[in-house]
């Protein structure tokens, strides 16, 4: 986009994305979130003697990253409260690859 529009058509077009964007991203992580419990209910299993499998911590940590974000996006859409820590989309996003990275990590040590 931004090489064909210039920089104020540029501005709009990227506000009125935008605009939706914010609308529909809250929900779709508390979505992402119920889900994700409900499925750790199902797939996490009983803990060894040995301790947790690697299976089992990695699920762990996508639980936890994802729950960070799952409430993230329930203060700011349902009680309006921005975030005080990691105001940018950075940190957020970065969770989101991480996460990615270790469900393909889990497919390859699992498949």
């Amino acid at each position: 986009m931004n090489r064909t529009l210039d920089e104020m058509q540029y501005k709009i077009a990227r506000e009125a994305i935008m605009v939706h964007v914010r609308q529909v991203v809250p929900y779709a992580l508390m979505v992402a979130v119920v889900s994700g419990l409900y499925l750790i209910t199902q797939l996490f299993g009983a803990i060894a003697e040995e301790g947790l499998s690697s299976f089992q911590i990695m699920l762990s940590i996508k639980a936890f990253l994802g729950i960070w974000l799952g409430l993230r996006g329930v203060n700011q859409k349902i009680f309006e409260i921005n975030p005080f820590v990691f105001t940018s989309h950075i940190f957020p996003f970065s969770l989101v690859v991480i996460i990615i990275l270790l469900s393909q990590w889990m497919h390859v040590k699992i498949g």
